[in-house]
């Protein structure tokens, strides 16, 4: 039966969480800093400096291949689920956060005319120097915890 202390022993499951929440509180503070308000959404937002979902997919993939190898077939599982997964957040979704801005210009624009209530969240994707930053957080933190 798996029990709690078993998933919190994986260290390989471990590295991925540490990364995640480390990039999260350092987007945290980011935000902090650039635009002195506290904005405790930072901590399960999407977009931003760094990419915690390059952190988190890089961290897996490291911690993988720092336990079982870096010629293993479980390291070249993770290592292509860690690229779709950045390309995804500097591609697709950084794209879907350019359009939210426009439609959110052209929503602007209309107000006077009608009343709308809601603009479309734009930070959804990063920018490719976000997702690295990201990876790079993902690779430090697997090696610190395997």
């Amino acid at each position: 039966m798996v029990t709690i202390y078993k998933i919190i022993g994986n260290d390989i499951l471990r590295a991925a969480a540490v990364s995640w929440f480390v990039a999260q509180f350092i987007k945290f503070i980011y935000t902090l800093i650039k635009y002195k308000k506290l904005d405790f959404r930072r901590y399960v937002g999407s977009g931003g400096m760094p990419s915690s979902h390059s952190s988190f997919a890089m961290g897996l993939s490291t911690a993988v291949g720092l336990k079982v190898g870096f010629d293993s077939v479980e390291y070249a599982i993770t290592i292509c689920f860690a690229l779709v997964v950045m390309y995804d957040a500097s591609g697709v979704r950084r794209a879907v956060g350019i359009q939210a801005k426009l439609l959110n210009q052209l929503i602007n624009d209309l107000i006077e005319l009608k009343h709308i209530e809601k603009n479309l969240k734009e930070l959804i994707g990063h920018t490719p120097f976000e997702v690295l930053i990201g990876a790079f957080l993902g690779i430090i933190i697997a090696n610190i915890i395997i």
